[in-house]
């Protein structure tokens, strides 16, 4: 259970993020309600997981490198902003950083 509000936390910090950006920096003022909503629930999700017995170092490495990795992308997809291949590299060492802390704390497998 706690991986799925996990995942569920980390969409809705995706979409916030995602929805600050479309805000232009929040001058589009009804847009405050999907990133205030969507930030406040995130975290909700995240303290779920918590709850639910997921170690705080791997919920958060998680969930903040999944995020820059989908932000990144989405930002380049919806929003046409850059992906350089030293960016997408970045997102692979993060990656990688984050599944060796996994590897090392003894949560996976």
């Amino acid at each position: 259970m706690s991986w799925l509000f996990l995942a569920v936390a980390i969409l809705l910090e995706v979409g916030a993020t995602m929805s600050l950006r479309a805000s232009e920096g929040l001058r589009k003022r009804w847009w405050a309600v999907p990133v205030v909503l969507g930030y406040v629930l995130a975290f909700g999700c995240l303290s779920l997981a918590l709850q639910h017995g997921m170690p705080l170092g791997i919920a958060y490495g998680i969930w903040t490198a999944t995020g820059v990795a989908l932000t990144a992308v989405l930002a380049r997809v919806v929003f046409d902003e850059p992906l350089t291949p030293t960016m997408a590299v970045g997102i692979v060492l993060i990656a990688a950083g984050v599944l060796v802390v996994e590897l090392g704390s003894g949560a996976a497998g």
